[in-house]
């Protein structure tokens, strides 16, 4: 079974709070129901879209197998089931930065590109254990 590094459901708070910057990406500002974490995520409004009081779960996976083996790196077409087929909106990234505990609420702020979309998660700080700089890591969200 793969391994979740982190799964909620989560809650959109706001839709393009800065305004809208690009003609096909939104920036959703959401909270988390179970870990309480904080996400602000860039999303491909011409493929999937969410709107203000909208909930989604949002799973964090470092492969799409479903027997947790590694992934190839390659995506191929084949007729064989994935975590992907369970949800409705994935992408593929990279953790680039995880900030240390701080503040007064003594967060942590992990950054993940998705090819040019963004994703800021800040929380409890045990919640970001399972994560690694660099690391490979696919989102996927399906509305509830």
């Amino acid at each position: 079974m793969a391994d979740h590094l982190l799964e909620d459901i989560f809650r959109v708070d706001a839709v393009d709070p800065d305004g809208k910057k690009f003609d096909r990406v939104s920036r959703i500002v959401a909270t988390g129901e179970r870990y309480n974490w904080t996400m602000q995520l860039d999303v491909n409004t011409e493929i999937y879209s969410l709107h203000v009081g909208e909930k989604f779960m949002m799973v964090l996976v470092s492969t799409l197998n479903l027997d947790g083996t590694p992934d190839s790196g390659y995506y191929t077409q084949g007729g064989r089931k994935t975590l992907a087929d369970k949800f409705e909106y994935v992408m593929h990234g990279k953790l680039y930065r995880i900030s240390d505990a701080s503040g007064p609420n003594l967060e942590v702020e992990m950054c993940i590109s998705f090819g040019g979309l963004l994703m800021l998660l800040k929380g409890d700080p045990s919640g970001a254990q399972k994560f690694e700089l660099d690391q490979k890591l696919f989102i996927l969200i399906r509305k509830v």
